[in-house]
């Protein structure tokens, strides 16, 4: 796998079964305090009045070129992905603090979805701007906006744009949701996370696309990308019964499986459960999810329905309907990458 510049794909994690959202997120750890990096170079080399590589005369800046950067302090934040260590940048005269993340302040929660944003393919320039001007508690001037958008989208281009190895044997499907301001109001966009396991267990976030209004052709354009960045075969697809998906997998790649995720199935048909059997009924559910046979799975369904389908018609209803799209689970993938 190619490494995209500033090594923001660096040291993903390796060989372990990835079960749910958070590890999407675990995985785009890098991708964050990337952006967030190049955010506090941006802020000094705005305070300074000049960027890290030049070098100005007294003359030539006044008073501004009297200070110099001066190094890094080490930081701990605190993320919904855990805890992330970052380089605070230092001016020679203590004059510099940081506005993104301030001086004193050690939680970064809820900065994670505009981060990731900023490297969804289908974002114009004024998306771009408001993402970054939404990292803010406080107001920032468009020169500032205007450095940061520079500095970091070639790095973000380049990302998205990075040659993919040609088989990938599971490929996995999320949204992230984020607010973003058009016409003076704050409105909710999702943004697709496609991350891929590689022949050796590798997992890699392929790209990340803005979702208005998803169809076939949306999803179509999508995979082929991916086919256009290197990609030829995949083996299957993990979604979440999103809308014209199955179609545009048929017509890109014919010989894919396609499986529904099973975290997703089991907060859908779960929902109503009352807590007091909440745990019994999960139980009895595992035996169909976790069966190691379609003609077992069949069984147990069986034998849950006889124990739960007066008391929860719904959910037995949604395992019905929906065994079928599970086939893939008792296949070929799921020996070789484990429950």
């Amino acid at each position: 796998m190619a490494k995209a510049p500033a090594e923001m794909m660096r040291e993903f994690v390796r060989s372990q079964n990835f079960t749910s959202t958070d590890e999407v997120m675990t995985a785009m750890k890098d991708m964050f305090k990337d952006i967030l990096q190049e955010v506090m170079e941006c802020e000094l080399a705005d305070e300074l009045g000049y960027e890290k590589s030049e070098r100005t005369s007294n003359d030539e800046c006044g008073k501004k070129s009297k200070n110099y950067r001066n190094g890094y302090s080490k930081k701990t934040v605190k993320t919904q992905m855990g805890e992330l260590e970052i380089k605070v940048p230092r001016d020679r005269n203590g004059e510099y603090e940081p506005k993104i993340i301030g001086k004193y302040n050690r939680n970064a929660d809820g900065m994670e979805e505009k981060i990731f944003s900023l490297y969804a393919c289908g974002m114009s320039q004024r998306d771009i701007s408001e993402q970054i001007k939404n990292l803010y508690d406080v107001e920032i001037s468009p020169e500032l906006v205007s450095k940061i958008s520079e500095k970091i989208m070639p790095d973000v281009t380049a990302w998205q744009n990075r040659p993919l190895e040609s088989v990938y044997p599971f490929v996995f499907m999320d949204a992230i949701h984020y607010k973003v301001k058009e016409n003076h109001q704050y409105i909710t966009k999702a943004a697709y996370v496609v991350l891929g396991i590689n022949l050796d267990g590798q997992k890699d976030i392929l790209g990340i696309w803005i979702g208005e209004n998803e169809s076939s052709k949306f999803w179509l354009n999508v995979l082929n990308e991916l086919k256009t960045r290197g990609i030829k075969d995949v083996f299957l697809f993990c979604v979440d019964g999103l809308t014209g998906f199955r179609q545009a997998i048929e017509a890109a790649f014919p010989n894919a499986q396609i499986q529904r995720c099973i975290i997703h199935q089991i907060r859908s048909s779960t929902r109503f459960v009352s807590y007091k059997h909440i745990k019994e009924l999960m139980a009895d559910l595992k035996k169909v999810y976790q069966a190691i046979s379609e003609e077992e799975a069949m069984n147990n369904l069986i034998l849950f329905k006889d124990k739960w389908g007066k008391t929860y018609p719904s959910c037995v209803k949604s395992w019905e309907e929906n065994i079928g799209i599970f086939y893939p689970h008792f296949s070929h993938i799921r020996p070789k990458f484990g429950r």
